[in-house]
């Protein structure tokens, strides 16, 4: 691509000056009152013709080749088309506002989800109290329910050790954005109240846990990790925030993420691995795997759009569940890519996964991707009949990794190799590219990206400005490619329950975001070279078959206890 291409590309589709209205979407993203400066066309002095030499740049782009006459007899037209997205510019857009079509995992010709039962759990009865507070802090969520319900514990004092810990550990870790102790006391003891009655909501129910700092909640900032919305408050209430409230449990800090959903670093520093805090913790979900891990929180929510949920998993050795995309409502989550963004729990065993899951799943009238589903999710069933494949085509195997293989395929039957479709996947990621540039226009044209803390090449900046270079026939071209690659991969899929791969290296993680299948991260082993910390796995299964992953996941912590291995913090 030419400099000068792509300024006069920029030229065409940014025509109208940043000063121009933008009412409540403007004063949304910046903080600040509509800028009230007119809009003001150029004018045909300036640009003579509706500026044919732009036509000739965009076509360039294009690898097209338009004639002066032809450039020309579209003059008319290009005028037209500046007043066009002027109106468009001048038109408020509210954030939580998404595109009218909507992006469906499900090939055509095939059935929706039905919706059906939940997760089948009960709590132990015959559980020991708690030893100690380390004990406590690195407990599974289904521990901590039945200790609630026996009285062992109370909500409030898990709430006081998560906020204890979050505050003594944060100086390290870098994990936290806002810790919401009041509101979190209050609400525990809420909580304990209804224990006393008899009136326990969910399993859930009294339960300390962390949100990755894009969830809007009301009388807490939401700043998506970046320094212009440092003080941003975003007034709804996010659905999976609002169905764990409702579920009965404690919400004690937004947790940080890299800015904008990219990396670990973010406007308050780098958010740091536990297993050795010298190196970042991948992200973006940075905070919530990394508080996770630490034992700083029994579980949190994290989002993933390519990479967000995996990635800091296999960084900090945790469990975590991305789920088939629309499982979960996205609603009050910053919108990075309305076709690829999921929700999904970071914790540390597959039981706990499951029972997050379960509480947060379902439709949502006010997210359009959001499905209900069956969930059939018994801990106790065996693995007899479930089709395991294996991806043969990238990504590095270690030892500890095939011998997960080996233990499930004794389980399981022979796995089946599989080759993950051939597709152009960088191409199909230009629509994850003029998508999140579309989420973040305003932050370019009020000239705000130079206080974003990443401005390299790979960082949003760039990446927000060269996304305005994307012709919108060639995002509908990806998007068609797209809809070649659901139906490849359903065929890959075909009688296979859970897909195993490397987390490392490969296309599997690019291609299931692409293709909304649900992925969970698995500790399968431990390497002294990584300080101790878990390896991990990916466990990949049908569209909506996250139980055929839990199934798996939690029948392997039977037998071990990679998942509970704990950190040495200082």
């Amino acid at each position: 691509m030419r400099a000068a291409d792509s300024h006069r590309y920029a030229a065409l589709t940014m025509a109208v000056d940043a000063k121009i209205p933008r009412g409540s979407r403007r004063a949304f993203l910046l903080g600040a009152g509509a800028l009230t400066a007119p809009a003001m066309l150029p004018s045909s002095t300036d640009r003579p013709n509706g500026e044919p030499e732009d036509m000739q740049a965009v076509a360039r782009l294009a690898n097209l080749q338009f004639s002066d006459a032809e450039c020309q007899l579209a003059s008319g037209r290009l005028k037209d088309q500046r007043q066009e997205i002027t109106a468009l510019r001048r038109t408020p857009i509210p954030f939580e506002l998404s595109p009218c079509a909507s992006f469906e995992p499900v090939p055509l010709g095939q059935p929706l989800p039905r919706a059906g039962k939940g997760m089948t759990w009960t709590p132990a009865a015959d559980l020991e109290p708690p030893v100690d507070d380390d004990e406590i802090a690195f407990a599974e969520v289904p521990q901590l329910a039945a200790w609630l319900r026996t009285g062992d514990v109370t909500s409030r004092r898990l709430t006081e050790l998560s906020l204890a810990r979050l505050q003594q550990h944060d100086p390290r870790l870098h994990c936290v954005i806002t810790l919401l102790r009041e509101e979190a006391l209050r609400t525990a003891d809420e909580r304990d109240e209804e224990l006393r009655l008899g009136k326990a909501r969910s399993p859930l129910h009294g339960i300390p846990y962390g949100a990755k700092d894009l969830f809007a909640w009301p009388g807490a900032p939401t700043t998506f990790g970046a320094g212009p919305y440092r003080n941003h408050v975003w007034d709804l209430r996010a659905t999976a925030l609002h169905k764990l409230h409702e579920a009965g449990a404690v919400l004690v800090a937004k947790l940080s993420l890299g800015a904008l959903a990219m990396g670990d670093l973010w406007h308050g520093g780098r958010t740091r691995n536990p297993w050795n805090p010298d190196e970042g913790s991948s992200g973006s979900s940075a905070g919530s795997a990394s508080a996770v891990a630490a034992g700083l929180v029994p579980f949190a929510l994290g989002t993933e759009t390519l990479g967000s949920i995996v990635s800091p998993c296999r960084q900090c050795g945790v469990g975590g569940l991305r789920p088939t995309f629309g499982a979960i409502s996205r609603h009050g989550a910053m919108p990075l890519s309305w076709t690829m963004d999921k929700v999904g729990p970071i914790a540390r065993s597959a039981l706990s996964l499951g029972l997050v899951f379960d509480a947060i799943r379902g439709r949502d009238d006010k997210d359009p991707s959001a499905r209900d589903a069956t969930f059939a999710f018994d801990p106790e069933r065996s693995l007899a009949g479930l089709k395991v494949g294996v991806v043969t085509d990238g990504g590095r195997w270690r030892d500890e990794d095939r011998a997960f293989v080996k233990w499930l395929e004794g389980h399981c039957g022979a796995a089946k190799p599989v080759t993950l479709p051939r597709a152009p996947y960088g191409s199909m990621l230009l629509m994850l590219h003029a998508e999140s540039a579309a989420a973040f226009d305003e932050l370019l044209r009020a000239g705000k990206l130079g206080e974003l803390p990443g401005q390299d090449e790979g960082d949003w900046p760039n990446q927000f400005r060269a996304a305005r270079c994307i012709p919108a026939a060639d995002y509908l071209q990806a998007s068609r490619l797209r809809t070649q690659l659901i139906h490849d991969m359903a065929a890959v899929m075909a009688g296979i329950d859970v897909l195993v791969a490397p987390t490392h290296g490969g296309a599997t993680m690019t291609c299931t975001n692409l293709t909304g299948h649900p992925t969970l991260v698995l500790p399968v082993g431990s390497s002294d070279l990584e300080k101790g910390r878990p390896t991990v796995l990916g466990l990949t299964g049908g569209l909506y078959g996250e139980a055929a992953l839990l199934h798996v996941a939690a029948s392997w912590q039977r037998e071990t206890d990679w998942h509970r291995r704990r950190p040495t913090l200082q």
